[in-house]
């Protein structure tokens, strides 16, 4: 298990995970977020690199469009 912290709330996942894996897996749309990664935003032609694993801090922000 990795222990890690998503939005300031302690989560546990099945590991190693990539990014990627873990927004598919909780059904998050890439299309429409920004990803903080331990401090440092993170460009989506990344995210498939980026193993999680314990004591990573993830900060997920919904971009919301409207007028």
């Amino acid at each position: 298990m990795v222990t890690l912290t998503v939005n300031g709330k302690q989560r546990e996942i099945i590991g190693p995970m990539a990014l990627i894996e873990f927004l598919e897996a909780n059904k998050i749309e890439p299309r429409l977020i920004v990803i903080e990664y331990n401090g440092e935003i993170i460009k989506r032609e990344r995210w498939d690199e980026i193993a999680l694993k314990s004591g990573d801090k993830l900060e997920i922000v919904h971009m919301v469009a409207g007028g």
